[in-house]
């Protein structure tokens, strides 16, 4: 049976967060605080439309946000283990369940050349209209409390491996990297067998270990495995998959 990985991307994969790096392609590379103050807890994906109409509105074109978003550096060691993975596509399946948008993930993996190593991503859907603006809309409505209103992950990890079990494939064991407080809703539905992998010292890590402190919870059944780097990832992985 395969393996799958399930990647966040912004923190994870990427060592800064995409939408705020975007920033950098303004000349004072900064915004106003009209559009700053706008933005209201859990309507994350409607405060980027705002952000990205104002980059568009100071003549800032796609190929400029393009060429920023290249420079976003990647967690130490991700490289690595994304080219791994690109090369066991026989054995390992690779998805990315993130909050950013379609078009920065893309550009994004293209430019590093990785995109190969994803076999699917689940994220805000984004194009450029016709004068050019990157236009981000929310991923799906779902009734989820612990989760922003447009994305619950564990609901798209859920789906998936429906889908794919419908289609004939089981996983043997799923890995869910991340660093985030929404990266503990999907990592509660995953097996005892399956891993959770939180970033050491962001708030999927800390989260992870008050649950682990507070006796008899089991809201997260997988076993945890902390990392720093790519290469921590790479080695574990290497190990699983030789055992």
């Amino acid at each position: 049976m395969k393996l799958l990985m399930v990647f966040d991307f912004d923190h994870t994969v990427v060592d800064n967060n995409s939408d705020t790096w975007v920033i950098k392609c303004l000349p004072g590379q900064t915004l106003p605080d009209s559009v700053k103050n706008s933005y209201r807890k859990g309507h994350w994906t409607e405060y980027m439309g705002r952000v990205m109409n104002y980059i568009g509105d100071q003549g800032v074109g796609p190929d400029r946000v393009r060429g920023v978003l290249e420079t976003i550096p990647f967690t130490p060691g991700m490289t690595d283990l994304l080219t791994f993975i690109a090369e066991h596509k026989d054995t390992i399946d690779c998805i990315v369940i993130s909050d950013s948008n379609t078009i920065f993930i893309d550009w994004i993996l293209k430019g590093a050349g990785l995109r190969a190593a994803v076999d699917r991503v689940f994220t805000n859907p984004a194009r450029l209209n016709e004068s050019g603006y990157v236009e981000v809309q929310c991923y799906h409505t779902h009734d989820c409390d612990e989760c922003p209103v447009n994305l619950c992950k564990r609901e798209v990890l859920e789906r998936y491996l429906s889908e794919k079990t419908e289609a004939g494939t089981m996983y043997g064991r799923v890995v869910y990297v991340g660093d985030g407080g929404n990266d503990l809703c999907p990592a509660s539905c995953l097996r005892g067998h399956d891993v959770v992998m939180p970033r050491r010292g962001y708030t999927l890590d800390k989260l992870l270990a008050k649950l682990t402190a507070q006796e008899g919870d089991a809201s997260v059944k997988a076993e945890v495995f902390v990392w720093s780097s790519g290469s921590d990832i790479l080695q574990e992985l290497k190990t699983r998959m030789q055992s």
